[in-house]
C-alpha cells in the first residue's frame, strides 16, 4: 500500500514582519507566517512596552496591535489596547488600603472609541465619598484627554504614563496615593471603521 504524502503546511507560507504604528517608532514586533497577505488583516499581535522601549522596567505592560494592511512583506498595525500583567497588578495590592477603579468609554479627537480602565491605590483606607471624588477626577481627565488627542497621541500618553501622572497630581489633593495607572484599554472601533479613519488621517496629513 503506497504511503500517503503528508503536505507540508509551512511550505506554501511566507513570513511577514509586523511593525508597530509610527507613534510607537515603527518598532518590529516579530515575524508571522501566512499563505496569503490578506489573511493577516485583523490579526492581533501581543507585545510588551519593553519590546518597544528596551527599558526592562516596562516589561509589566502588555500592548496589543491589530494588523490593518500589508505592504510587501511588512504588516502595518494600529493600537488595539493594553493591560497590566496579572503579576504586576497583584503586586500593587496592599492590606488596609483602598483600590479605586474607574471604567470609562471615550472617543478620541479623530473618532476612535475606546474603553479605558484606571486604578488608584491609596496609602490607607478611605471614605466612600473620597472614592467618588477620585473617580470623578479620573472621568474628567480621561474624557478631556480623549477629546483633545488623536488615537496616536492618546495611546502614547496612556502607555507612557502621562495620563496617569495628570490624574495622580489632581487626586493626591484629596488623599495620599501610592499608585495611579491606566491599567487596561481596549479599542472598540471595528476594523472596517479603523481603516476608514486611518485613511482620513493620512489624507489630512498629506
Amino acid at each position: 500500500m503506497p504511503r500517503k504524502r503528508v503536505r507540508d503546511k509551512w511550505r506554501g507560507k511566507s513570513w511577514y514582519t509586523v511593525v508597530a504604528p509610527s507613534y510607537f517608532g515603527n518598532a518590529e514586533l516579530g515575524m508571522v507566517p501566512s499563505d496569503e497577505p490578506e489573511k493577516l488583516i485583523g490579526r492581533v499581535i501581543e507585545s510588551t512596552l519593553y519590546d518597544i522601549t528596551n527599558d526592562f522596567a516596562h516589561q509589566y505592560l502588555k500592548i496589543y496591535f491589530q494588523v490593518t494592511d500589508v505592504d510587501g512583506k511588512t504588516a502595518h498595525t494600529v493600537f488595539k489596547g493594553h493591560e497590566y500583567s496579572r503579576d504586576y497588578l497583584r503586586s500593587l495590592v496592599r492590606r488596609r488600603t483602598t483600590k479605586v477603579d474607574g471604567i470609562f468609554n471615550v472617543t478620541t479627537k479623530d473618532g476612535f472609541k475606546l474603553r479605558v480602565s484606571i486604578c488608584a491605590f491609596t496609602l490607607s483606607r478611605i471614605k466612600t465619598s473620597q472614592e467618588v471624588a477620585i473617580r470623578g477626577i479620573m472621568r474628567k481627565i480621561i474624557k478631556e484627554k480623549a477629546s483633545n488627542l488623536t488615537l496616536d497621541e492618546f495611546a502614547q500618553e496612556m502607555v507612557l504614563g502621562k495620563i496617569a501622572s495628570d490624574i495622580y497630581n489632581e487626586a493626591k489633593k484629596i488623599v495620599p496615593l501610592r499608585h495611579v495607572g491606566v491599567r487596561k484599554s481596549k479599542l472598540l472601533t471595528p476594523l472596517p471603521e479603523v481603516s476608514r479613519l486611518k485613511t482620513q488621517a493620512q489624507k489630512a496629513a498629506a
